[in-house]
C-alpha cells in the first residue's frame, strides 16, 4: 500500500509540465517589435514564467501601453506561440503514477485559464487534472500567489496536504505566501540559485524523482 506524502499537488505549467519557451520567446519578440522596440538587447528568458503585465511594466509605466502589449501578445500567442509546445520527458508517466495513487492534481499557472486549457488539451494532459487553475484575463487574478489562493480555496482542498511544484521564483514565492511546501524542478527555466533562497523541500532533477518523493518511495 502506498502512503503518499501529499493529498494534492499544484503544478506550474511553463517550464514544469510543458517546454513552452520557443512559442513564448517568439511571441515576446513579435510584441516588442510591434511596439517599436528591438528585442535583441532584452533578455527575454527573464519573462518565462512571470505575469505579462509585470514583464511589460518593466518597459512602460503607463497602464494603457502595458494593456496594449498584453493584447498584442495574447492575440499572437493564440495564433502561433501556443502551438509550439512540447511535453517534458517523463511528465505523462509521472501524472499517471500520481493519479493511480489517488493524488488530486491541479494546475496553478500565470497563464490565463482560457489560454492554458486548450494547450493542455492539445498536448493530451488536460484529462489528468481535477481542476485547471490559471490567471484571469484581467487583473483580478494576475499573480502566482493569487492563482494559488484561488485553487486552494476549493472545498475539497480544505485541510488537505498540498504541495506546489514549479521551476521559477514566482512559484516558490507563491507557495511561501500561501503557506504550502514547494518542490523546484531543475529541468525547467529557473536555476538552483534562483530557487534556493526559498528552501524548497526538494530540487527535483527529473519527473521520476519528483513522483517518488510525492509518493514517499524511498
Amino acid at each position: 500500500m502506498i502512503v503518499v506524502r501529499y493529498d494534492a499537488v499544484l503544478f506550474d505549467v511553463d517550464g514544469t509540465l510543458i517546454h513552452s519557451s520557443p512559442g513564448i520567446l517568439a511571441t515576446m519578440e513579435y510584441t516588442f517589435r510591434q511596439m517599436g522596440i528591438d528585442p535583441a538587447g532584452i533578455d527575454l528568458t527573464r519573462y518565462l514564467g512571470p505575469p505579462l503585465r509585470r514583464s511589460f511594466g518593466e518597459h512602460f509605466s503607463d497602464e494603457a501601453t502595458v494593456e496594449k502589449m498584453v493584447r498584442i501578445y495574447r492575440d499572437r500567442y493564440e495564433q502561433d506561440g501556443c502551438h509550439r509546445c512540447q511535453v517534458f520527458d517523463g511528465v505523462r508517466p509521472m501524472l499517471e503514477r500520481l493519479k493511480a495513487a489517488g493524488v488530486r492534481l491541479y494546475t496553478a499557472t500565470s497563464k490565463p485559464t482560457v489560454v492554458v486549457t486548450p494547450i493542455l488539451h492539445e498536448q493530451g494532459l488536460a484529462g489528468y487534472f481535477d481542476f485547471i487553475g490559471g490567471a484571469s484575463e484581467d487583473k483580478s487574478v494576475d499573480t502566482k500567489t493569487a492563482v494559488m489562493r484561488m485553487v486552494l480555496d476549493r472545498p475539497e482542498l480544505q485541510g488537505a496536504r498540498v504541495l506546489m511544484v514549479g521551476d521559477r521564483k514566482d512559484d516558490m514565492q507563491g507557495a511561501a505566501d500561501c503557506g504550502v511546501p514547494a518542490v523546484a524542478v531543475m529541468y525547467g527555466y529557473g536555476s538552483e540559485q534562483e530557487v534556493a533562497p526559498f528552501a524548497p523541500v526538494l530540487m527535483a532533477q527529473n519527473c521520476q524523482q519528483l513522483a517518488d518523493y510525492i509518493l514517499n518511495v524511498e
